[in-house]
């Protein structure tokens, strides 16, 4: 998620000298990319070789009320619990300042009327900046975890995903915050947190198309994280923000998408690696033929974006795992209307769509 305050948004890369070099060159050589600057599509494990997606319209949008003067919804990540759909995401009101808002429902049809609850109204929270959350159950320690950046990577924990003022105060999962990466710009945001059946991994953009992954064990998670490198690298438009890794039909197969700025709107690409200390492969790296784009997605409602941006894969369950059943494939996304072209960043009027995969994995 791009961001107004850039000087908040920043992360731990004192170790990225020796690591920068030596990952970029391995990543590079392996994404075999095309003159165009898009890169070669390869098969993976249980997923379609190519995708054709359909759009719902615009199913979440900001509510505002007599203190939340909220004109956007965006940055959602979503879980099934307890037969409903909890659903969090950022909000940005008139004034530009980004927080974060929640909202649950049974069906998908309720969404546009279900209730959403601001967590600026969570005491230990408050008004700080806070965007672009991931939720997910840790079951090690039996305790929900909700990702999201206060400028470092933070999170909150509770028992009860259901009730958004449990959530504890934000820590830090990397306290160091130098200013930049390197003289080109880019920052660390938009985090992901994955586990495989040893090590946690925190996944960070930097709007400069580099994907980093910091590292800590399962037992010493939250704590830990260390080792950050960059594990895929090419140009800023290519991989730009908004990324996620999953577990592929619990194997060893991971899929990881990542939004990219097209020639007209926003898509995603996507990328496959066994483990996930694996090598980065493309999967469906290509603006004609992407992850989910204009190009591969039908609108039967009438088309009300031509942006498919920061979204998150509907997972098969609820733990650290982020596992995916590829044979049921949907992805709550943002989108906006193409109209608001030229407005400034913090106002561009976002809503939350889904959307299905048609055909599912045998297509």
């Amino acid at each position: 998620m791009q961001r107004t305050l850039r000087t908040r948004i920043l992360g731990a890369f004192a170790v990225l000298a020796v690591a920068t070099t030596l990952a970029s060159s391995a990543v590079t050589a392996n994404a075999q990319t095309a003159d165009d600057g898009t890169a070669d599509e390869v098969g993976a494990q249980a997923l379609p070789t190519s995708y054709q997606w359909e759009s719902s319209g615009a199913l979440i949008g900001p509510k505002p009320d007599a203190t939340h003067d909220v004109v956007s919804a965006k940055d959602p990540t979503v879980i099934r619990h307890n037969d409903e759909w909890l659903v969090y995401f950022t909000v940005a009101n008139t004034d530009g300042h980004w927080s974060l808002a929640y909202t649950h429902f049974s069906d998908w049809s309720q969404a546009a009327d279900a209730p959403v609850t601001y967590l600026d109204t969570n005491a230990n929270i408050g008004t700080r900046y806070a965007a672009a959350p991931q939720i997910y159950y840790f079951e090690p320690d039996g305790l929900w975890y909700l990702v999201y950046q206060t400028g470092p990577p933070s999170y909150s924990t509770s028992t009860d995903p259901t009730d958004p003022h449990s959530w504890s105060a934000p820590k830090n999962f990397i306290d160091e915050t130098p200013p930049v990466v390197d003289e080109n710009g880019g920052f660390w945001l938009d985090f992901w947190n994955v586990c495989d059946s040893t090590m946690c991994y925190l996944f960070g953009a930097d709007d400069n198309g580099r994907v980093y992954r910091a590292e800590t064990t399962i037992g010493e998670f939250p704590n830990g994280f260390r080792n950050t490198q960059i594990v895929l690298q090419d140009t800023r438009n290519n991989l730009f923000e908004g990324g996620a890794v999953y577990q592929l039909d619990n194997t060893d197969t991971y899929l990881l998408i990542w939004e990219s700025i097209g020639s007209d709107g926003r898509y995603y690409r996507s990328y496959t690696a066994e483990g996930l200390g694996g090598q980065w492969q493309p999967q469906a790296a290509n603006q004609n033929a992407p992850f989910a784009g204009l190009a591969n997605i039908t609108f039967p409602s009438g088309q009300w974006t031509k942006d498919i941006s920061h979204g998150e894969l509907i997972r098969a369950g609820n733990d650290q795992t982020m596992n995916l059943d590829t044979g049921n494939l949907q992805m709550l996304y943002q989108g906006r209307d193409p109209n608001s072209d030229g407005m400034e960043y913090s106002q561009l009027p976002y809503r939350l769509g889904l959307l299905t995969l048609r055909g599912g994995a045998s297509c």
